[in-house]
C-alpha cells in the first residue's frame, strides 16, 4: 500500500507546490518509485507545474479532472462512467513512474455539500450535522484514492492554503504531512495554526476512527535569501523550541532563479535545470525523506 503524504501550510506562497512536484519527480526519476501527484488546490499550481495549460484545457473539456471524481462521490450519477484510472495522466514530463491526477479551477460546490449533509442529518436519528460533516470529510479523499492506493509507492497531495474541506479530508486520509515554510514570522504562524487545527481534527475523529497521521517534517524553502536573512536566526530558534530534531528536515531549499524559471516551462526544476543548486538540494531532500521513512 502506498505512503500518502499531504503538503500543507495555512499560509500561501511558502512553496507547497514546488516542494510537492520536485519531491515526486525525484522519487520517480532517481529512486524508481511509482508516484502519484494529486492536485487539491483550485489554483491548479501542481497541475500546471507538470502539464502545459493548453493540454490541461483539453482534458478539462473532457471532464478528466479531480472535479469529476468529487462530483461522483458528492452526487452519485449512474451515467458517470469514468474511473480514477481513466483520469490519471501517466508518464508525466516523460518521467517513468510519475503520474498526475489533475486538479480543477472548480472542484466542488460547498452549498450542495452542506445541503446534502443537512438532509442526511435529518434522516439519521442520533447524529448531529457536525458528526455527519466530520464523517464525510474523513472519507471524501479516502474514497478518491482507495481504488488506486495499492498501485503506487507514494501519493503526494498538494493542498490549498488555509484549511478547507479538501485539505482537512486530505490530512485525514494521509499517513504523513509535510510542512513547507519560509524563514519569516508569518510562515511560522501558519505552521502553528495548522498544528492546532490538526489536533482538533484528531479530537473530532478520536471516538470513531483515530487518525493514523504523523508530521514528517518542516522543510524551509528559500532559506538563504537575503530578503529573509535578518529573520532567519530568530525564526529558526522558534522552530527549534517548538519542534524536535526528527520533526525538521536538515536539507533546506536555497534561493535559485532556476526554480522560478521552471514554472514557466511547466516542469519541475529537477528536470529543467538538474545541475542547479535548487535541484541538487531537492535531490538531497528526497534522500533524507526516504531515510526518515526507512525506504
Amino acid at each position: 500500500m502506498s505512503i500518502v503524504i499531504s503538503t500543507v501550510n495555512m499560509k500561501g506562497g511558502v512553496g507547497k507546490t514546488t516542494l510537492t512536484v520536485n519531491l515526486a519527480t525525484c522519487l520517480a526519476r532517481y529512486h524508481q518509485k511509482r508516484v502519484l501527484v494529486l492536485d487539491l488546490d483550485s489554483q491548479i499550481s501542481a497541475t500546471l507545474s507538470l502539464f502545459a495549460p493548453h493540454e490541461f484545457a483539453k482534458i478539462r473539456r473532457r471532464k478528466k479532472t479531480l472535479a469529476y471524481l468529487l462530483e461522483s462521490i458528492i452526487q452519485p450519477n449512474p451515467y458517470n462512467k469514468l474511473s480514477i484510472k481513466d483520469i490519471i495522466i501517466p508518464l508525466v514530463c516523460e518521467v517513468e513512474g510519475l503520474e498526475l491526477l489533475p486538479g480543477d479551477i472548480e472542484l466542488y460546490d460547498e452549498y450542495i455539500i452542506s445541503e446534502k449533509l443537512h438532509q442526511q442529518a435529518l434522516l439519521e436519528e442520533g447524529f448531529t450535522f457536525e458528526e455527519i460533516w466530520s464523517k464525510f470529510e474523513r472519507v471524501l479523499i479516502q474514497k478518491v484514492i482507495d481504488p488506486i492506493r495499492d498501485d503506487y509507492d507514494f501519493i503526494l497531495m498538494d493542498c490549498a492554503p488555509g484549511y478547507n474541506l479538501l485539505t482537512r479530508s486530505a490530512i485525514a486520509a494521509s499517513n504523513y504531512y509535510l510542512l513547507p515554510a519560509r524563514p519569516e514570522p508569518l510562515s511560522i504562524v501558519g505552521i502553528q495554526l495548522l498544528q492546532r487545527r490538526i489536533e482538533k481534527l484528531r479530537e473530532s475523529h478520536q471516538n470513531s476512527q483515530p487518525l493514523d497521521l504523523e508530521l514528517l517534517g518542516i522543510v524551509f524553502i528559500l532559506s538563504n535569501s537575503g530578503l529573509f536573512g535578518r529573520y532567519y536566526n530568530q525564526v529558526m530558534k522558534r522552530v527549534e523550541e517548538d519542534f524536535n530534531q526528527d520533526e525538521r528536515f536538515k536539507t533546506s531549499i536555497p534561493m535559485d532563479v532556476n526554480v522560478a524559471k521552471a514554472v514557466d516551462l511547466f516542469q519541475p526544476v529537477v528536470l529543467t535545470a538538474p545541475n542547479s543548486n535548487g535541484a541538487k538540494e531537492f535531490s538531497k531532500l528526497t534522500q533524507e525523506l526516504l531515510v526518515k521513512l526507512k525506504q
